[in-house]
C-alpha cells in the first residue's frame, strides 16, 4: 500500500466515524417508528446543520476519539514493540482527563493554556451532548491512573459497565500501525480507565485490530473472520467475553441472509453496549460496503442503516463510519456529508499527525 493510500485510510476512519456520529445524534433515543415518520422509509438520509454555522453536530464519540489519538500522539518514544503499556494508558488517561475538562467548562481559557495537548484549545470541543455516564463516571472517581488488570479480567473502575463508550472512542489504536495484537491489547487496557466489565474492554479491542486490518487493506469479510477468531482465541478471558464474538457471529450471519434492511439492524442489537455497538457498525459495513468497488452511495446506504434504528444511533453511526473510511478511505466517503461535520479541519489534522506517527513507530 501507498504511503497516500494509507494517509487516506487514516483519514478517511476518523472523519467517517464524525460524519456517522453526526448523522446519528438527532435520532438517539429515538424508536424506529418514530425515526422513519419523520424521515420517511429511507430513514436518516440527511445531515441536521446548525443554524448560524450551517455544519452538523458531534458528540462524545468524535471528541473521545480525537482526545484518543491525542493521548497516543503525547505517548512519545512509548509505542514501539510490546513494552511500555503502562506509560501509554496514562498517556491516554491524561486525554481523557483533558476531555472531561471539556465538559466541565464553557470554553478554553488561559489557565489552560500550560495543559499538555492543543484540542483544549478547540472551542467546539466544548459542547457536552449526552456523554457516557460510565465515561464520566469512571473520570470523576478516578482523576488519578487505575490499576490496569489482566485483558479479560474483571476491571476495578465500573466492573460491571459494559457500554458502548469503550468501543466508540478506540479507532486510533488501530491506526498507528501497531499491529492487531498491539492495537487489541492497547485498547482493551485503556477502555479499563472507564469500563471494568470484560465485554467492554474486548468488544474495544476487536474493534481497533479490526480497524488495523482494514488500514492495511485487508479485505472487510477476511479482516472481520480474523477478528472474530483473534477475540475468540484471547488468553485469561472472563467467560462473559464470549459475548463480542457471539455478537459479531450474528452481524455477520445476518449480513449474509438478504437485502440490507433496519429489521435485520435491529436484530443485531441497539448499540447501547459494547459488543452490540461494534456488532451493529460490522453488520452495516458487510451488508452495504464490503467490497473493495463501494462506491460513496454504498457508503452513504451503510450509514444510514446503521443510525436508523431504536438505539444508540450516534455511537453506531461513528463506529461504522470509521470502519467505512478505514475501508475504503477518505476519498470514498459521501463528499456532501464530508464537508458538514462540525471539527473537520482538526479531525483530519489529527489523521495526519497519527500517520506521520505510524511512520516513527514502523521504525521503532
Amino acid at each position: 500500500m501507498t504511503d497516500q493510500r494509507r494517509l487516506d485510510r487514516i483519514q478517511g476512519c476518523l472523519l467517517g466515524g464524525a460524519i456517522g456520529d453526526a448523522l446519528g445524534w438527532p435520532v438517539e433515543f429515538q424508536r424506529l417508528d418514530r425515526i422513519l415518520d419523520d424521515h420517511g422509509p429511507s430513514g436518516v438520509t440527511r445531515l441536521v446543520l446548525r443554524a448560524g454555522s450551517g455544519l452538523a453536530e458531534v458528540t462524545d464519540d468524535t471528541q473521545m476519539t480525537l482526545f484518543t489519538a491525542e493521548g497516543l500522539l503525547l505517548a512519545e518514544g512509548r509505542l514501539g514493540g510490546d513494552t511500555g503499556s503502562e506509560s501509554v494508558v496514562a498517556a491516554v488517561h491524561a486525554a481523557y482527563q483533558r476531555w472531561f475538562l471539556t465538559q466541565r467548562l464553557s470554553g478554553p481559557s488561559a489557565a489552560l493554556d500550560a495543559e499538555e495537548g492543543s484540542l483544549l484549545r478547540e472551542p467546539w470541543l466544548y459542547a457536552s451532548r449526552a456523554p457516557g455516564n460510565a465515561c464520566i463516571s469512571g473520570l470523576v472517581e478516578n482523576p488519578q491512573l487505575p490499576r490496569i488488570v489482566t485483558t479479560g479480567q474483571v476491571g476495578v473502575v465500573n466492573p460491571d459497565s459494559k457500554g458502548c463508550g469503550t468501543v466508540m472512542r478506540s479507532a486510533p489504536f488501530g491506526l498507528l500501525g501497531l499491529g492487531p495484537e498491539r492495537a487489541f491489547r492497547l485498547a482493551a487496557d485503556c477502555a479499563q480507565l472507564t469500563h471494568g466489565h470484560p465485554t467492554g474492554q474486548l468488544a474495544a479491542g476487536a474493534f481497533a485490530a479490526l480497524v488495523q486490518r482494514l488500514v492495511d487493506g485487508v479485505d472487510p469479510g477476511e479482516a472481520v473472520r480474523r477478528t472474530i477468531a483473534q477475540t475468540a482465541a484471547w488468553p485469561d478471558a472472563h467467560p462473559g467475553a464470549t459475548e463480542t464474538v457471539t455478537a459479531l457471529e450474528r452481524a455477520v450471519r445476518l449480513a449474509e441472509s438478504g437485502a440490507p434492511g433496519f429489521d435485520l439492524v435491529e436484530q443485531v442489537g441497539l448499540g447501547w453496549i459494547a459488543e452490540e455497538c461494534l456488532a451493529i457498525a460490522v453488520h452495516c459495513l458487510l451488508a452495504a460496503a464490503p467490497g473493495p468497488d463501494a462506491t460513496s452511495e454504498d457508503l452513504r446506504r451503510a450509514l444510514t442503516l446503521s443510525v436508523t434504528h431504536s438505539g444508540d444511533s450516534d455511537s453506531t453511526g461513528a463506529v461504522c463510519g470509521n470502519l467505512l473510511g478505514a475501508a475504503h478511505g477518505l476519498a470514498a466517503l459521501p463528499e456532501d456529508w464530508a464537508v458538514q461535520v462540525e471539527g473537520r479541519a482538526t479531525v483530519l489534522a489529527t489523521g495526519a499527525a497519527l500517520h506521520l506517527r505510524s511512520a516513527a513507530v514502523s521504525e521503532s
